[in-house]
């Protein structure tokens, strides 16, 4: 059989033309959506967005007949020209041209057209430098389990509804009349009491009746096909599954702007990763100095503070925020933190008990992530150095064995999807 689609397509929604488009202004597009991920809020991420070109763009190499030889053209003028005089070259920068008004240069129009969520999460990860197999699987992973969906009459031995069936079997073979095992015993103890008192009509009239009996139970079976049936399953979405996405960031003024940015990208893949899994995933953003809060997502990201850095302070808040708002029985709660691994040195006691006590007992996950790349100086100038931060996660992760605490090292946009990726391996992930 062949199908024939002769719809015609709708006037300036040819998916062909799009995708051409697309590839031709891919670069542009790149630059547009890394600019937009900038503005844009890590809850938003996985929605499309519009985003803005250049008109030179939309331009398409064409093809078009010159001709040979002399021509003559008659173009508009001022009206004080004749023919033959000769037209003065502008000097440079004295143009006029461009689409913004300006005294001189030039400019190029811009339109914005809008990404859909597959599109924008395309070059969004491309950015990143996705695999293409990873992407895909993230892209497109549903969490789903199969779910009772009634009966039916095909199906696995495996899948037998055997209650079902026996039910089947049963009103049928009483409305057929079928004589079941009590009936057939009360006709074989009438033949043999009429046996033992000699009463050969008695006998032969019960003899009858067991015989039509017999008849009637091998014509009519026990279980017939008709009466089989076969559980069947659908595959259904998992039911709403709450988590809580904590996102812990340090704000004071060694964090620089790259850093943020950093922390940025990182925290909208993982509430990528995480909408993925759950339904309904909550974000709360708290950032630290040497005093904590729970803020705002603009106020996360875009204001600078001066001052110290206490590290145990945002973690107290996050906890007392889980206990008030988020019950572990309730929700699944995953932890996010970066910082460039500055803390107070009389703190890290601080944050060792916390971490201990209060915080991975009820976490699924715990991701620390630390964007300063600091190094030593000197003869070991190609060694990392461990900042005081790091040396107390990494103490205390070999002191309890804590299988949902990982820590990864992020310096540039190009890593940030391989640091998720190895966080979020299979070796090193807690089951949900």
């Amino acid at each position: 059989m062949v199908i024939v689609d002769r719809r015609a397509n709708p006037q300036g929604k040819s998916l062909p033309n799009r995708q051409r488009f697309l590839d031709r202004a891919r670069e542009q597009i790149k630059k547009a959506v890394a600019d937009a991920v900038a503005d844009r809020r890590v809850s938003d991420l996985d929605s499309g967005a519009g985003v803005k070109v250049t008109a030179g763009s939309t331009e398409e190499p064409s093809f078009r007949h010159t001709g040979e030889g002399d021509h003559d053209y008659v173009l508009p003028g001022p009206g004080t020209l004749n023919r033959g005089d000769e037209i003065e070259k502008p000097l440079g920068g004295e143009g006029e041209g461009g689409s913004r008004a300006s005294k001189g240069g030039g400019g190029e129009d811009a339109f914005e057209f809008v990404l859909t969520h597959e599109e924008f999460l395309k070059y969004f990860l491309d950015e990143l430098q996705l695999p293409h197999l990873l992407r895909t699987s993230t892209a497109q992973m549903d969490l789903s389990r199969p779910r009772r969906a009634g009966v039916t009459i095909h199906g696995q031995p495996s899948a037998l509804d055997v209650r079902r069936t026996m039910r089947n079997s049963l009103a049928r073979r009483i409305a057929l009349g079928r004589p079941d095992r009590g009936a057939m015993e009360a006709l074989q103890t009438e033949v043999d009491d009429a046996i033992d008192a000699g009463d050969e009509g008695r006998e032969a009239a019960a003899r009858e009746a067991l015989a039509l009996a017999l008849r009637r139970s091998a014509r009519i079976p026990f279980v017939d096909p008709v009466d089989v049936r076969y559980a069947r399953h659908e595959r259904q979405p998992q039911p709403a599954t709450e988590a809580v996405m904590f996102c812990l960031m340090d704000v004071s003024g060694s964090m620089t702007e790259h850093m943020k940015d950093l922390a940025k990208r990182f925290f909208m893949l993982l509430h990528l990763f995480l909408k993925r899994k759950y339904e309904r995933v909550e974000v709360v953003f708290i950032r630290h100095t040497d005093n904590a809060a729970e803020v705002d997502e603009e106020t996360f990201f875009r204001s600078r503070e001066t001052g110290g850095t206490v590290v145990s302070s945002a973690l107290r808040t996050m906890a007392e925020v889980q206990q008030a708002r988020f019950p572990a029985e309730r929700f699944n709660i995953y932890v996010a933190q970066a910082s460039d691994g500055d803390n107070y040195t009389p703190d890290r006691e601080q944050v060792a008990s916390l971490m201990r006590g209060r915080i991975l007992p009820f976490v699924r996950y715990f991701a620390y992530v630390e964007t300063g790349g600091s190094r030593a100086v000197g003869r070991h100038a190609d060694r990392v150095m461990e900042t005081e931060l790091w040396s107390t996660y990494t103490a205390l992760a070999a002191a309890e064995g804590a299988r949902n605490l990982a820590m990864r090292r992020l310096t540039e946009v190009r890593d940030v999807w391989t640091v998720l990726a190895d966080l979020f391996a299979k070796t090193n992930r807690v089951a949900a």
